[in-house]
């Protein structure tokens, strides 16, 4: 998601949701994005949101991220190749 544009937490757990097969809670999406962010994958940037609520914590990829997530798929276009190999139909 992070590659197409920034969001801040709450915005990815709704999008998440959308897709029953990967929906998350909040205990297991922002210790991930603390834990993305202090590998320096993820930068961070607060900005204020609408109708004075409280700022919001936007998360984006670094350079650094950007190559991870590049690795990664990848591995995820092997692990299909290799799925699709073993498919007994």
């Amino acid at each position: 998601m992070l590659d197409k544009k920034t969001y801040y937490g709450y915005e990815i757990l709704q999008e998440l949701s959308k897709y029953p097969i990967v929906a998350s809670t909040e205990s297991t999406v922002y210790p991930l994005l603390r834990r993305l962010q202090k590998e320096n994958f993820l930068q961070s940037t607060w900005q204020d949101s609408a109708e004075g609520l409280p700022p919001r914590k936007y998360y984006s990829l670094t350079s650094e991220g950007e190559e991870y997530l590049k690795a990664m798929n990848e591995e995820w276009k092997n692990l299909l190749t290799a799925m699709s190999s073993l498919k007994v139909e």
